[in-house]
C-alpha cells in the first residue's frame, strides 16, 4: 500500500479559479498526497483578467480532486472583503475539520504606468496581495492546533529585479517576502512553518507564443516554467519532510535570467 505523507490532512488553497493555473496545479499535488482540499475561486476577477486561454470549471476541479480518492469542497469569495474571512474558516473547519495546511494563491495583478498609479489601484492590490495574505494566515495560525502546520505564500521575485509596468503588483507582493521571515518567527512555537516560493514567469494560459519565444532564451534548463513545477515545492514545502524549513524564499524559477 502507498503511504501518502498528507493523508488525512485539510489543506486551504486560494485562488484556484483556473484549471491551468498555479492554484489548481497546488491542489492537485497536495491531493495526490491525500490531503483533502478546501479551495477558494473569484470568478469575477478572472473573467475581468484572462483572456484567450481561459479554463475555469471548480467542479470539474473537484471531480479531478477526488479522483485521488480524498474530499473536495470550494467557495466562491472575494477576499477583499476581510470580514468574512471568519466565516470561511468556520466553513472549512465544519466541512473537512481543521486545517492544517494554507496556501495563499490568490492575488490581484492589474498592468499600469507608473503615472497612472492611484490610491484606488494601490488598495485593490494591498487588499489581496498583502491584507488576506496576513489576516488569513493568523485566522489558521489562532485556530491551529496540531503539532505540524504549513503556511506557503506565493510571491513573484521583487528582490530579484524591477518589474516595470506593474508597480502596484511588484510593491504589495514584494511585501510577502519581509511577511513570511516575520511570521515564521512569531508562529514556530506553535510548530507552523512559514515560507514562501516565486514559481517566476509561468505559462497558464496568458502567454502568447511571441512573449514565449522572447522568454524561452531567458530559462536555462530549455522550457518555459509550467504550474506543476511550482506546485510540486509547494507540496513539498508541507510535506513532513520539509519540517525544518522555515522563513525562506526559495525561488522555483529555473534559473530565470532577468538580464
Amino acid at each position: 500500500m502507498t503511504i501518502r505523507p498528507l493523508e488525512g490532512k485539510t489543506a486551504v488553497v486560494t485562488g484556484a479559479s483556473r484549471l491551468n493555473g498555479i492554484g489548481a496545479a497546488i491542489c492537485l499535488q497536495l491531493a495526490e498526497k491525500g490531503a483533502n482540499i478546501f479551495f477558494t475561486t473569484w470568478g469575477t476577477y478572472d473573467k475581468q483578467m484572462h483572456e484567450g486561454d481561459y479554463q475555469s470549471d471548480a467542479d470539474i476541479l473537484v471531480g479531478k480532486l477526488q479522483n485521488f480518492g480524498v474530499q473536495a469542497v470550494y467557495k466562491e469569495i472575494d477576499l477583499a472583503e476581510s470580514n468574512q474571512i471568519p466565516n470561511l474558516f468556520n466553513l472549512i473547519e465544519q466541512k473537512l475539520g481543521s486545517p492544517s495546511i494554507l496556501v495563499n494563491n490568490a492575488c490581484f495583478s492589474q498592468n499600469h504606468t507608473w503615472e497612472e498609479t492611484t490610491s484606488e489601484m494601490l488598495d485593490k492590490h494591498y487588499a489581496i496581495n498583502l491584507r488576506a495574505t496576513a489576516l488569513l494566515s493568523v485566522e489558521f495560525a489562532k485556530r491551529f492546533k496540531g503539532s505540524k502546520g504549513s503556511i506557503i505564500h506565493l510571491t513573484s521575485g521583487q528582490s530579484k529585479g524591477p518589474m516595470t509596468g506593474e508597480m502596484a503588483y511588484a510593491a504589495t507582493k514584494g511585501a510577502i517576502d519581509a511577511l513570511t521571515v516575520t511570521m515564521a518567527a512569531e508562529l514556530g512555537h506553535k510548530g507552523i512553518t512559514v515560507n514562501a516560493v516565486n514559481p517566476g514567469p509561468t505559462d497558464t494560459g496568458w502567454m502568447t507564443e511571441v512573449l514565449k519565444e522572447v522568454l524561452l532564451p531567458k530559462f536555462p534548463l530549455g522550457r518555459i516554467g509550467k504550474p506543476e513545477d511550482a506546485a510540486r515545492l509547494i507540496a513539498f514545502l508541507a510535506s513532513p519532510e520539509a519540517e525544518w524549513i522555515t522563513g525562506q524564499i526559495i525561488h522555483s524559477e529555473g534559473g530565470f535570467l532577468r538580464q
